[in-house]
């Protein structure tokens, strides 16, 4: 199996996981050292250091995962970045990064994985919020995730007659250094976080593994008949508006 973005956070939780219940993974990122982490003291972790976001990567990630294992299983579009600005001050380079990471770096990689996908695969795309409700700053991060689960329920159309199902898991507000990467310092992350965990229901941030949760258990054979949804986990945030 494939996960991107698996250095830390999520992707990092996910891999983990998936080794855990005996999975062969390749996790990729652009940091050495953030994969290496991830997989220390998981044998069945490999890692490959790829910014999906460049035009050779997914040719690249998916040789070396059939090198590695033979075969694509599963396929988790994870890797992200989000360059927070609102509307009147988004400069042209720093939105096209956000959209080449996290759209069509999935769109291509997955493109690129498709003629090794077989019956029982299953494509996970990490999503985020739904498209009925606006973000202000976020505009341009929202909308490569609004964009992702277009593309799962389309995906999903396109492939159910291969029997390849696609599924997004759109998680609430986890607790990852995503704001700390887009240069966030430790004070503003923690008002946002403050003022975040004020509106959900739950009244607390997810934990990345509880995300990777419900990834891996997506992808089991025992969820043959689930396809083209977005499973929201995020704390009853949705449901509070």
């Amino acid at each position: 199996m494939i996960i991107t973005g698996g250095g830390t956070g999520i992707g990092q939780a996910t891999a983990r996981q998936f080794a855990d219940a005996g999975a062969d993974v390749l996790i990729t990122g652009r940091t050495a050292e953030r994969l290496a982490e991830t997989a220390e003291a998981h044998p069945k972790i490999r890692t490959l250091v790829s910014d999906i976001g460049t035009p050779d990567a997914p040719a690249a990630i998916v040789t070396a995962a059939l090198d590695a294992f033979g075969r694509i299983d599963v396929l988790v579009n994870n890797a992200a970045i989000t360059r927070p600005a609102p509307l009147g001050t988004i400069d042209r380079d720093v939105a096209a990064s956000e959209v080449t990471t996290n759209l069509l770096g999935p769109v291509f990689l997955t493109q690129h994985a498709l003629p090794h996908l077989h019956a029982g695969s299953v494509i996970v795309n990490v999503t985020s919020n739904p498209p009925e409700f606006g973000w202000p700053g976020s505009s341009i991060y929202g909308a490569t995730k609004v964009g992702l689960d277009f593309l799962t329920h389309t995906w999903a159309l396109e492939l159910a007659g291969r029997g390849i199902r696609v599924v997004s898991v759109a998680p609430g507000i986890t607790e990852t250094p995503v704001l700390t990467h887009a240069g966030f310092s430790d004070d503003q992350i923690a008002e946002a976080g403050n003022d975040l965990q004020a509106r959900i229901p739950l009244g607390r941030i997810a934990a990345p593994a509880e995300i990777a949760w419900w990834i891996v258990n997506t992808a089991r054979p025992q969820a043959a008949y689930l396809t083209g949804t977005v499973v929201r986990v995020d704390g009853g945030l949705r449901a509070g508006g």
